[in-house]
Parts: structure tokens; C-alpha cells; sequence
């Protein structure tokens, strides 16, 4: 695909500022708008994980890296760009108001939302052009995370999701089409059972928040790592697959175990008391500490299904394909699923 290789991140925070990192590593010149004086100071320290753990996923040359602007509005960064990220706070007016001001200045551009939850018809509701914006919705951290799911709303042009499509999968990414529009899409519907989960085991002092993850850490989570929920169970069935475990195991859904249709009261109390025990279980290292660990934890744990070829790794071995002249040379086929 050739196409304008520019990108516009509108907001600088987390996830903005790891689109930018994404993008810059990838050869696209990136326009930042973002009102936060620090903003060209976090963004930099994101861009300093992301060049030293990117690379290491890559076994062939990455592309020269893009150029970085920061911009003292948002018509300055959207301008002439051909993809636009939108990752302001989660509050509908202020993100019609940002998709307002796009539109004056940029008829064109794709328009893409990182939000984790609201409807892209929400989105859409007051736009002059409603077809061009879709939700590409990433997990932090964006420049190491393959998943980006990709929802249209009801006036969304399919022709954007495709071409959204191709986008991400050249930046080494594995775009997931939500085909049906629904709150929280698909991820963060299955992440946020797990967490409300979590915070009742908190709230009842069945386990401090260190227990808790490491009964995912050193189990679950190892699993979920190279294969999904759906596929770990069929596994656990045996010769019988997902027909046996639901049949030894199915009853049990309806057993009273957890909680997952009632949320625990967030009082200024039980906040405060899961906030110190994460910070118990940190230690002594910062947040940025542990994103170094957290980077190059994730690094291994790619390299290892690369190997394979499997699941994120195959993602993986495609974005380095795309990148050699002799691609076609190359033979996963033995590591096939």
C-alpha cells in the first residue's frame, strides 16, 4: 500500500504516546497536539522504552525512523495527515469537539479513535463526515501490544475498515474486526470480568493484591500468553475437546463463585487500601522501572512465539516479511499450526 505517510496523535498521554512511538518506529512522521506543558517530556521517556524494545521483537532492519512534531494545536497536527488518532479523555463532548476542529482543516485523513468502550455511532453522532471514523482500539503498551481492534459504527464506510486493515498490519500490528458494534468491544469485556473479579477478592480480604496476580502470573496467564480462553479449555478437555469439559465442567457455571454482575463500592477507604498494597507489591521500583521489566518481559515472551510462529509471533514474522526483499524465501510452514 502507498499511501501519505503521516500520522496525527491527538493527545499525548499512555496510549497517545505510544501510537507515537509505533508510528515513528515505523517510518511515519508523527504531529502531536496535546495541552499538557509535559507532554513533550513523557512522550519522550515512552519513545526511550519503545527504541530500545522494539527492535529486539524485528529480525530485519527496521525503516529510518519518522519525524516528530509537536504542534500548538489541534488543525496545526491533523492537517494534510492521512490517519489521525484521536486518544483524548474517555468524555464524549470533549471528543466531538476534537473531531469538530479535524474536520475543519482535514477532509480526508482517517479518522481513529483509541477509545476502550464508547459506541463509534456515539462518536459519529455530530460529524459533518461520519463514514471516516472508526475505533482502533490498542493495548498499552501500544508499541510492543500486536492487538488493535478495529469497530465501525453505523455510518462507518467498510472501505475505512480495510484500509485501517492494511495500516496496522504493516506497523506489525493484528487488527481484530469487531463485526458487531458493543460496548467495551471484545478485550476489555473479558479483562474487566477479570478485574471486577479481582477487586471483590480485595474488598473481602480473600487475598492481598500480590496473591492475586500471582495466581495469574504463574498459571493463567502463562497460558493465555499463546492461546485464548476458548482454545485453553478445549485443551483441558482432553480427547473430548470443549464438548467433554463442558459437559465435566459446564455445572459449575452456575455455581454462586464470583461476582460478576455487581462491583464493588469504591469508597476513599478501599481505594486507598488497594492503592498501598500495589505499592507494597512494587517495591521499590518506580512505574518507570517496571515498564522496563514489563518491555523486556513481553520482548521474551514474543521472541518465543515468533520461534514458534505462533499467535502473536506469527504477527511478528509477517511485519519482518513485509520488510525483506526476499521474503518469499522464507519458510514458517514447519511451525504451522
Amino acid at each position: 500500500m502507498t499511501m501519505n505517510k503521516q500520522a496525527a496523535i491527538i493527545g499525548g498521554g499512555v496510549i497517545g504516546g505510544g501510537w507515537a512511538a509505533r508510528f515513528l518506529l515505523n517510518g511515519w512522521d508523527v504531529r502531536i497536539s496535546d495541552p499538557d506543558p509535559e507532554a513533550a517530556r513523557k512522550i519522550e521517556a515512552v519513545l526511550t522504552n519503545a527504541r530500545r524494545a522494539l527492535p529486539t521483537l524485528s529480525d530485519v532492519a527496521m525503516p529510518a525512523e519518522g519525524e516528530l512534531t509537536f504542534c500548538g494545536s489541534i488543525a496545526d497536527a491533523a492537517v494534510g495527515a492521512a490517519l489521525i488518532v484521536e486518544a483524548v479523555p474517555e468524555r464524549l463532548e470533549i471528543k466531538h469537539k476534537v473531531y469538530a476542529e479535524i474536520e475543519a482543516v482535514n477532509d480526508t485523513g482517517l479518522i481513529a479513535s483509541s477509545t476502550s468502550g464508547i459506541m463509534p455511532s456515539d462518536l459519529q453522532a455530530e460529524m459533518a463526515n461520519p463514514g471516516r471514523l472508526i475505533v482502533a482500539h490498542p493495548f498499552n503498551p501500544v508499541y510492543l501490544l500486536p492487538l488493535v481492534e478495529l469497530v465501525g459504527g453505523k455510518a462507518t464506510d467498510p472501505q475505512h475498515i480495510e484500509t485501517a486493515k492494511e495500516i496496522y498490519t504493516s506497523l506489525g500490528m493484528y487488527p481484530l474486526h469487531c463485526r458487531v458494534e458493543i460496548e467495551g468491544f471484545l478485550s476489555d469485556r473479558l479483562q474487566e470480568a477479570l478485574w471486577r473479579e479481582a477487586l471483590w477478592l480485595l474488598k473481602d480480604e480473600v487475598a492481598t493484591a500480590e496473591e492475586i496476580d500471582a495466581a495469574i502470573a504463574y498459571g493463567p496467564g502463562l497460558r493465555w500468553a499463546q492461546m485464548g480462553t476458548m482454545q485453553t479449555f478445549h485443551l483441558a478437555g482432553g480427547e473430548g475437546g470443549m464438548r467433554a469439559m463442558l459437559a465435566m465442567f459446564g455445572p459449575c457455571l452456575k455455581w454462586p463463585w464470583t461476582k460478576l454482575t455487581d462491583v464493588p463500592e469504591l469508597t476513599d477507604a478501599f481505594v486507598e487500601m488497594v492503592g498501598e498494597q500495589c505499592d507494597t507489591q512494587a517495591g521499590d521500583l518506580s512505574p518507570r522501572d517496571l515498564e522496563v521489566i514489563r518491555d523486556d518481559n513481553l520482548v521474551t515472551i514474543l521472541r518465543g512465539l515468533k520461534r514458534r510462529n505462533w499467535g502473536a509471533g506469527r504477527v511478528l514474522n509477517t511485519y519482518d516479511a513485509r520488510h525483506l526483499s526476499d521474503a518469499a524465501t522464507i519458510d514458517y510452514s514447519p511451525f504451522a499450526p
